[in-house]
């Protein structure tokens, strides 16, 4: 099992009370697996996104990442398991402007402190995979939106992660490039075995993955394999809204 999260809860200052915002969420996700986490806007997706990257820490319960407590750890070892353990490919790319793209996919490799050959070699690899070997030298100012998603991919897959986790990755892109874009996940996630975690509220996108877990005011209200139809996540916010 890649990751465990057992009655999670999040909550955050409103005013003089708590609001909570993920409600005793169970999640269990195993190496190679591709699965989407849909949701409406204001769902808690994005906050169980965090929580998983370990870019934030839940209120309660238990978060086990590959066998290690999560909250159990400071944060000099929470940053130390995000460089070595996830990738992030996020919705803007979040690209730096006035570095090449060698310099992009290198960015998480120098945090591990590897001489400038090894970080070189390892780049140039994830170009040629994304199929940017020729474009090292450029800026993300010059490319494609598609072609700068693509620099992201390279740039989460430089560290050799065990999880990428892809929050609206299509979001910045028309439907021909996000369409390219899902199609190479699947590609990473079919050939390499790469565990995917996406995050959307489309279900045409989510339909790219092999499982959904539909979110809902803070509970997971689906857990399963990709329906036909959307009615069945909306049905399964209905029961929740009658309990």
């Amino acid at each position: 099992m890649l990751v465990e999260l057992k009655k999670i809860c999040k909550d955050y200052p409103q005013g003089k009370d708590m609001l909570r915002v993920l409600n005793e969420v169970d999640l269990s996700v195993e190496e190679g697996e591709y699965l989407a986490i849909m949701g409406p806007s204001g769902s808690g997706k994005t906050t169980l996104m965090n929580l998983i990257g370990c870019l934030d820490t839940p209120t309660t319960g238990e978060y086990i990442l590959r066998g290690r407590a999560v909250e159990e750890l400071d944060e000099k070892e929470l940053a130390e398991l995000r460089n070595r353990e996830i990738g992030f490919v996020f919705q803007n790319f979040n690209l730096l402007s006035k570095r090449s793209v060698l310099d992009n996919v290198m960015l998480p490799l120098m945090y591990r402190g590897l001489p400038m050959s090894e970080r070189e070699e390892r780049a140039r690899e994830m170009l040629k995979l994304v199929e940017l070997e020729k474009f090292e030298t450029y800026f993300p100012s010059q490319l494609s939106g598609g072609m700068n998603q693509r620099v992201a991919i390279a740039r989460a897959l430089a560290g050799n992660p065990k999880i990428i986790l892809a929050d609206e990755p299509t979001g910045a892109l028309d439907s021909k490039m996000g369409n390219e874009i899902l199609k190479f996940f699947d590609k990473l996630n079919r050939e390499m075995g790469i565990t995917i975690v996406m995050i959307t509220h489309e279900f045409d996108i989510a339909q790219y993955a092999n499982r959904i877990i539909h979110i809902y005011d803070g509970h997971i209200v689906y857990d399963g394999a990709v329906p036909k139809d959307e009615s069945v996540l909306i049905k399964s916010e209905q029961r929740l809204n009658k309990k």
